[in-house]
């Protein structure tokens, strides 16, 4: 089996130059005030992680201040900090599968295990896969989400729901949505397909997982970012969401909209957020003490119920602290303790890992999905 993850500087750049120019368009990048560096901390991850609900806190226990450039999806990340001058960011907040290609493009600096709380983490996440690159690591853990059905509930039944075959039903013709991201949609219909390992398919199961999602394309009512997947099961446009988790019927719900994500029969994905210290960093020691505070008990709590999307948390003092001062959200996430909670489904093999594609190259999958897209 040839593994097609090249995870060369050269690969790394011609990879993102296909993204740059889309990054590019995303919004110009925080600026820095090269007169106060060590009392700022500028910061690339998904939209929330700089609001005052996460780093208010920080802010005022160190006296400075937390600035951010958001993106959405891993790519679009990939493009930014290619075409970013060295030292326009301190911290790096990645998906997990992404962690390889940041230390190999030389984006990313090596880390002292010490620094960071890892035996209060569950044993699934004291040595992540990917993070450690010949026992040296290079990126923290701080939350994780399952991907499974997105549904309304009022609209779409539970029985249905058993199975991503829901996805077909012809009920929800013109009412079934993609989040805009190849990686998790592809990856469900890869499961579908019977993929216990969804992202390392050889050509022959990468081509059924092509034809499968395609003639899924007559029931497809719209390709949404962020914004647009909250809107459209929020009013209703969509009854069902293929790619998305409770990272965003999770929010929903706080509003009281009807909406519900399940993993189904054929299992899930987890979604992982990891957070590097950039290369030349301005404020590396800032950095590392940031990552320090949202890995604490307390900063944990603050990560599994950020306003701009909740998450599962790493680390079990964090489940401890969330069960006493929240248990209602700990129930509703399921990280109680001393009965079923998410470690089982992990356990028990129901979860895989959202990767990169391992016997092609992410190229080949980001094509495709526009060819899906334009179909």
């Amino acid at each position: 089996m040839k593994n097609r993850i090249d995870l060369s500087r050269r690969t790394f750049l011609k990879t993102t130059g296909l993204l740059a120019g889309s990054a590019a368009l995303a919004g110009v990048l925080p600026l820095r005030s090269f007169a106060a560096a060590d009392k700022e901390l500028v910061i690339l991850a998904w939209a929330g992680h700089a609001e005052q609900d996460i780093v208010g806190d920080f802010e005022r226990q160190f006296g400075v201040k937390v600035k951010a450039k958001y993106y959405t999806g891993g790519d679009n990340m990939l493009g930014l900090i290619s075409q970013s001058p060295p030292g326009t960011f301190d911290l790096i907040l990645s998906d997990a599968e992404y962690v390889q290609q940041l230390n190999a493009g030389g984006f990313i600096e090596r880390l002292d295990p010490a620094d960071y709380p890892f035996d209060d983490f569950f044993p699934e996440f004291q040595k992540f896969p990917g993070h450690w690159q010949d026992g040296q690591l290079y990126s923290v853990l701080i939350r994780f989400g399952f991907l499974g059905i997105a549904y309304n509930t009022q609209l779409v039944s539970e029985a249905k729901v058993r199975s991503y075959d829901v996805f077909w039903d012809e009920s929800l013709k013109g009412k079934v949505g993609h989040f805009d991201w190849h990686l998790p949609n592809l990856g469900q219909i890869s499961l579908l397909n019977g993929n216990s390992r969804p992202y390392d398919i050889d050509e022959a199961h990468w081509q059924a997982v092509q034809e499968k999602i395609m003639s899924l394309r007559p029931q497809i009512g719209g390709f949404f970012d962020y914004g647009g997947t909250f809107s459209s099961l929020k009013n209703g446009q969509i009854h069902a969401m293929c790619g998305i988790g409770d990272w965003i019927t999770g929010v929903l719900q706080r509003s009281g909209a009807p909406v519900k994500t399940v993993v189904p029969e054929e299992g899930g994905l987890q979604w992982t957020e990891s957070y590097c210290i950039a290369k030349n960093a301005h404020s590396p020691e800032l950095a590392k003490k940031f990552i320090q505070y949202i890995t604490a008990p307390e900063g944990q709590v603050k990560s599994a119920k950020m306003a701009a999307y909740p998450a599962l948390i790493p680390s079990k003092k964090g489940w401890e602290l969330l069960n006493k001062v929240d248990p209602v959200e700990a129930q509703r996430q399921s990280m109680v303790i001393g009965q079923r909670n998410v470690m089982d489904d992990i356990r028990d093999g129901r979860i895989q890992y959202r990767e990169l594609p391992v016997q092609q190259s992410l190229e080949q999958w980001n094509d495709f999905w526009s060819e899906y897209k334009s179909a």
